[in-house]
């Protein structure tokens, strides 16, 4: 991965000599617990289906993702995972001018920039604890004739999350266009946050999903859209390859969007242990901690005689990765960000804060 996609393992493990597996990851935000092992033992016991073509309709994956979205099985788009979406949306909308709720991921910026889109930020401020007031928010779009509204949910590095009900109120007052990014959405209560429903509902909205961070499967590039515009979803479809989804990705989506039990296993665990993490790093004198809907905590230390660059270095000779957060734009070389890993391993990751803090 390259620096703004968290670590890069096999330059740490080769540069400091340990494993990759040694390693502590906190900086990529990936589900600790692996994948589905429901859709791993199909695979494992089915290997012989990468003989076969995938059915290049995707039926039975869309209808797993339908269920598990609660949306219309009509409205979904697939990507080799969700930054290929994010491209093809951008490239097929071609907005001339969008707002970029920011600091955030910097893919969006990359693509806008691509076909000379005029970008302004709305840039949340840590004196607000990044917190964004939705009327003020809503002002600001009614005020300026933006043809797209860019908001990652939760967003990605802060971790402040707009409700359902609050991106509804924007959808009823602007004809803009949001896109809506919700990566990390299934490590909250999707019930309250995720806007999954209302694409059966609105025509402005796209909202892109991945498997990599919830579902642990970075490595299968699978992705999905759902829109409720038939002409864009029609025009973002002609844009994509025929079976731009493997077989392989296709049968294990199908299978994890259905296994409940790892979902409910992983959603509980990591909201406990994210409460856990907030409350232990905001013990600490040196930091100042961010509240958190997403499955990592965004701090900033506050003493001037030790960088975010500093700490990681130091953390990672105990062999303990986090995210250096200089490379968002609006955060300086005083932020950090871990994501929740194991138990026992958010517990390594606070001694060891205290052992260097002390």
């Amino acid at each position: 991965m390259s620096i703004n996609h968290g670590a890069n393992l096999y330059d740490l493990s080769s540069k400091y000599g340990f494993s990759k597996e040694e390693l502590m990851d906190f900086s990529s935000n990936i589900n600790p617990f692996g994948t589905s092992k429901l859709a791993k033992e199909y695979i494992i016991n089915n290997i012989d289906i990468v003989s076969m073509y995938p059915d290049p309709s995707y039926i039975d994956l869309k209808k797993s993702i339908s269920n598990y979205c609660k949306c219309s099985y009509e409205n979904i788009v697939l990507g080799s995972g969700a930054t290929e979406l994010i491209s093809s949306f951008i490239k097929t909308l071609n907005p001339k001018n969008a707002l970029l709720l920011s600091p955030a991921y910097s893919e969006y910026e990359s693509e806008l920039s691509k076909i000379n889109c005029t970008i302004t930020k709305y840039f949340s401020k840590a004196e607000d604890d990044f917190k964004i007031s939705i009327k003020d928010l809503a002002e600001n779009i009614s005020k300026n004739n933006y043809d797209l509204i860019i908001i990652c949910n939760p967003n990605n590095p802060t971790g402040f999350t707009f409700s359902s009900k609050e991106i509804e109120e924007i959808l009823k007052s602007t004809s803009s266009f949001i896109m809506i990014d919700e990566t990390y959405v299934e490590f909250t209560d999707t019930d309250i946050y995720s806007c999954t429903s209302l694409v059966d509902k609105y025509k402005n909205i796209f909202v892109i999903r991945g498997t990599s961070k919830f579902f642990s499967t970075p490595g299968l590039r699978l992705g999905y859209g759902l829109i409720g515009d038939n002409n864009l979803k029609a025009k973002i479809n002609s844009h994509l390859d025929l079976w731009n989804i493997n077989i392989i990705a296709s049968t294990m989506g199908e299978i994890m969007f259905n296994d409940k039990d790892f979902i409910d296993h992983s959603t509980d665990v990591i909201l406990k242990e994210r409460d856990y993490l907030t409350n232990e790093l905001n013990k600490f004198n040196d930091l100042h901690v961010y509240e958190s809907k997403g499955n990592f905590i965004l701090c900033k230390i506050k003493s001037k005689t030790m960088t975010a660059s500093i700490l990681r270095k130091k953390l990672i000779s105990k062999k303990i990765i986090i995210r250096d957060c200089f490379s968002f734009d609006g955060l300086d070389e005083y932020f950090f960000r871990v994501c929740i890993l194991k138990p026992e391993e958010n517990r390594i990751l606070v001694k060891s804060l205290n052992e260097i803090f002390s």
